[in-house]
């Protein structure tokens, strides 16, 4: 096995830079910039949604808590004994 040193590694990337270069389509710019759009509206919608839900589940937390009171004991299961009356 041939151990190769900087300079192998230089010439081998001299090389392959110095091989033709493969045609680049027409259109690549104007679809990679369709793509980049696509992604950056579905982001949008997807944080979007992602906020819609988060204030929704805060909407329904705040609902839950001003109905059960949480914060308040809880009623006591018997009365108490009834002794100076």
């Amino acid at each position: 096995m041939r151990r190769r040193g900087p300079g192998g590694r230089e010439e081998a990337v001299r090389r392959l830079l110095d091989t033709p270069h493969p045609p680049v389509p027409r259109d690549l710019v104007p679809r990679a910039a369709a793509l980049g759009a696509r992604r950056l509206r579905r982001a949008r919608r997807v944080r979007r949604l992602l906020w819609t839900l988060a204030a929704l589940a805060l909407l329904v937390l705040v609902v839950w808590a001003s109905a059960a009171r949480p914060w308040e004991p809880p009623p006591a299961g018997t009365t108490p004994p009834l002794e100076a009356w």
